[in-house]
């Protein structure tokens, strides 16, 4: 189902691009993915122009300007987390070990929010919507298809998020050594895994559907962006590949297996 409506809580809902230089980050995800990018003016001290990434209407990613005293700081995408209440749920935050690093706060009457670091030091956002859930659209080119945890300490990511938001966990019928979170419907929205480098600081990663990772890895280099890790291919799962945009946010391309 590509269209959503609502979310359940503990679905990651938005994802969002904050860059030194948005306008540049809109033009390139806009070759590469097709979107159409609208811009909404804002306050310097809230990071400038905000844009918004479309398909066909629908909003698939926010584009942020970096907020004062991030100067240097490469580009990243964030992810947010629906919750009913974010008021209740940042109030779990600190007793469950992790920090809640602004907020809770309205933006505007779009949606109530929380910028939230676990016990491992992975950031994310918890949302709560007002006239927006977030993405309108995901599962489909062009947009969001899953999300993981990567943190060097799962049990313990787990049970944070289990007391703060009601995320589940259970093991993966494709990857038995993977696990997958769950929403508090029980549904399945994402995965955890270990960082596979050195280095790697914990964090919530993306992926974004394509109908040819290879073809679109190539387009990637054209527009100015680096291949991470090439397109490689996961036995009844499909083919991705992580990569980089020229301003250094990180994503992951995800190609279904053909039926």
């Amino acid at each position: 189902m590509p269209k959503f409506e609502k979310y359940q809580q503990a679905t990651p809902s938005y994802i969002e691009l904050t860059t030194p230089d948005p306008e540049a980050g809109a033009a390139f995800y806009a070759a590469l993915f097709g979107w159409d990018i609208d811009a909404m003016e804002m306050p310097p001290e809230a990071g400038g122009t905000y844009r918004q990434a479309k398909i066909e209407g629908d909003v698939v990613a926010g584009i942020s300007g970096q907020m004062p005293g991030m100067e240097g700081h490469p580009a990243f995408w964030g992810v947010y987390l629906t919750v009913d209440d974010v008021d209740g749920a940042s109030a779990k935050v600190e007793g469950a070990g992790g920090k809640v690093e602004a907020g809770p706060f309205d933006v505007m009457d779009v949606g109530r929010m929380a910028a939230i670091q676990d016990p491992t030091g992975a950031r994310v956002n918890l949302w709560q919507p007002g006239t927006s859930i977030g993405n309108e659209r995901a599962n489909e080119p062009g947009s969001l298809i899953w999300n993981e945890l990567v943190t060097p300490d799962i049990p313990k990511a787990l049970a944070f998020y289990a007391e703060v938001v009601g995320l589940g966990s259970q093991a993966s019928e494709q990857m038995p050594d993977y696990v997958s979170i769950t929403n508090v419907a029980g549904e399945v929205v994402g995965g955890t895994m270990l960082p596979q480098m050195e280095g790697i600081p914990p964090h919530w990663n993306l992926y974004l559907a394509v109908e040819d990772a290879d073809a679109t890895a190539g387009r990637i280099a054209e527009l100015g962006g680096q291949t991470i890790a090439p397109n490689f291919d996961v036995p009844g799962v499909g083919r991705m590949g992580v990569y980089a945009d020229p301003q250094g946010g990180m994503f992951n391309l995800f190609q279904a297996p053909a039926e």
